[in-house]
Formats: structure tokens, sequence, C-alpha cells
């Protein structure tokens, strides 16, 4: 049995009325269309819902048990319509953003607090995994979306770019003469590197550049997070592959120094990443927009 939901509402407004006339102009249409709708349900349903008296209707026992069960259903209907205009609008919700450390401590904390400042009712939740692993948790659904190392090359995910990021190598002051003086790759892989391991898309990133040049890298230590790579250069255990952006503290105290390159890495982005084949809901749609903004 399949009975359109406005016959329903109908019957509700009737019952609450037990008037046909006042009903009709409570749902601004005719007294006709009323009855008719009326007609239609009981068709439908095989059974009287209503008694005519004098004054107006009544339900009976069989419309009595209908409005019981009607009257919830339309109540959790309209609640439901309620908080998806409230989602709609950014006055309630869930937001699931999956980041890795180093984005999330060099990029994504300010706008973090401008969204929580601006949409306070929506909650946020956070999780923190390796590009990868956030990728899979997209196709997986369990995150709305990732901010992540790009490029990232998989047909079910789109990417929308954010920030410009450039890959570079820096060391302490023994190396500073590189500093002036640029390097070639053959040189560069002479000295002790220092990178992140293999599961890095910003390792492989320039792993696969240097190797379309000619020159297999040879890292000498792989460590799991850039603040290590900062760390390690510093104290010259070798020269680290950091990204340029998020090492501006240590090079603007000359505590580390940027190698130049006889041929720079190209460019590279960090981008926001959600699922192709499910729209985003306003709230995500609304954060992702924002990352596109100066922070004031």
């Amino acid at each position: 049995m399949s009975v359109p939901l406005g016959l329903y509402k109908i019957f509700i407004e009737v019952a609450k009325c037990q008037s046909f006339s006042k009903a009709s102009k409570n749902l601004y249409i005719t007294q006709p269309a009323v009855s008719q709708a009326i007609m239609q349900l009981e068709e439908q349903l095989k059974a009287r819902v209503f008694t005519r008296t004098a004054k107006g209707v009544i339900l009976t026992r069989e419309g009595e048990l209908l409005y019981e069960y009607a009257s919830s259903a339309i109540k959790l209907i309209e609640a439901g319509e309620k908080k998806l205009l409230e989602t709609q609008n950014l006055l309630t919700g869930e937001l699931q953003i999956g980041v890795g450390d180093t984005i999330s401590r060099y990029y994504l904390l300010p706008y973090l607090e401008s969204f929580h400042k601006k949409y306070p009712s929506i909650k946020l939740k956070i999780i923190n995994r390796t590009t990868t692993k956030l990728c899979n948790k997209i196709k997986a659904g369990t995150i709305d979306l990732a901010i992540c190392n790009l490029p990232i090359e998989d047909s079910q995910i789109e990417v929308r770019n954010c920030m410009e990021v450039h890959d570079i190598f820096v060391g302490g002051k023994s190396y500073k003469q590189h500093s002036k003086v640029p390097l070639s790759f053959e040189e560069l892989n002479d000295l002790p590197l220092i990178v992140l391991d293999q599961n890095s898309v910003s390792r492989r990133y320039v792993e696969q550049f240097m190797l379309r040049k000619g020159v297999k890298m040879r890292p000498d230590i792989e460590l799991g997070a850039h603040d290590l790579l900062l760390e390690f250069a510093k104290i010259e255990l070798g020269i680290s592959c950091v990204i340029k952006e998020f090492s501006e503290e240590y090079l603007e105290k000359k505590e580390l120094y940027h190698l130049k390159l006889q041929e720079e890495i190209p460019s590279r982005y960090i981008g926001a990443c959600y699922l192709k084949s499910v729209p985003l809901s306003s709230a995500a749609m609304t954060f992702i927009e924002g990352l596109q903004l100066p922070i004031k």
C-alpha cells in the first residue's frame, strides 16, 4: 500500500480541527479538495476514518489508531526537515576532517579556529593520519574531507588546490657554503640525506623528480615527522628535505640554511580532498571555500 504523504497531512489537520471547512482554511485549499482527499484516503485504506456529525467530524476507532501513528510520523518528518534546514544553514551538524601532523600545525590551525568561531554549533571531529590512510578513509566514507599533501592520483577522489608549497633541502651551519653555490642532484646525493619515510607523498614527489633527472635518492636517515627533519638537520646529522613554507622560522633565525640547487624542484600543493561520487555537506563546502581565503 502506497498512500501519498499529502493525504495524511490533510487527514491530521481535519482531525485536529474536527471540521473540513476549518481544515481547508488552515491548509489554504478548497473544502471539496479536503473532502476528496479524505475519501481517497479511506478508499486506499479500506476503512472509515471519520464519522460525520452535525457540528463537523470525529475520528472513528480506526481513525484514532491511524491518527496516533500518522501524527507521530509527520512530526518526525517535520523534525527531520528542520534539522536538514539547520544543517544547510550551518546551525547544527558535524564535520569530520582528516589531516596530517605537519599540515595541521603549520597550515590548518588558523582555519579551524576561524571556522569554529563563525559556526560554533558545527561539531568538528579531527582525525590525524598519513595522506594514504586519509584517502582510504575518504573512500570508506568515515571522514568528509582531508587536507593532504599533493599530488594524489586516485580516480575516486576530487582534489582542490589550497596552498602552493616548495620542497627544498636545508642544512645546519656546516652546510652554509652550499646555500650560495648551486648543487647538482649528483652532488646533493653525495651528502648525508635526511628524508621522510617512503609512505610520505612529499618524499615520493621529490624522489620521483630526482629519478627523472637520472639520480636515485640514497637517504641516510628516514623519519616520520617534518619537525624531526628540521631538528636533525639543525644538529648537523645531514641535510633534510623539507617544505620551505613550514621551515621559515628556522631559516629566518639562521639555524638552517636553504641549499641552492642547479634545478629547483617544481612547486606542488596542499589540497582539500573528498569523494567525487558524494555531494559535500554545506559545512564541508563552506570549510573548503574558507581555505581559499587568507586568515585575518
